[in-house]
């Protein structure tokens, strides 16, 4: 059996300049999250995970690695409810 592949939406180049938000949600509220900073690298990256039957027991998720301004990098996992807004092409 061949592992799943993950389609990126939009690849976004690195170099991009870029604001991302997401949601925490809790049971009464939802804090959103920004962090803002300079695309390193966007892929579809393998994880280790606990999840039963799925292909070579990996899953598959939309990694966005930024810089940030004070130079921290910083790696999120991008979901259905994060927003990417482009502030400068690259």
């Amino acid at each position: 059996m061949e592992p799943m592949s993950m389609k990126l939406p939009r690849p976004i180049p690195a170099g991009t300049r870029v604001r991302v938000t997401q949601k925490i949600v809790l049971r009464e509220a939802t804090w959103p999250c920004e962090v803002e900073g300079t695309v390193i690298t966007h892929e579809a990256a393998t994880t280790p995970s606990w999840y039963a039957h799925l292909p070579k027991k990996k899953l598959w998720l939309n990694r966005l690695r930024l810089q940030k301004d004070d130079g921290e990098i910083t790696l999120l996992n991008l979901d259905a409810d994060s927003e990417v807004t482009v502030l400068k092409r690259a």
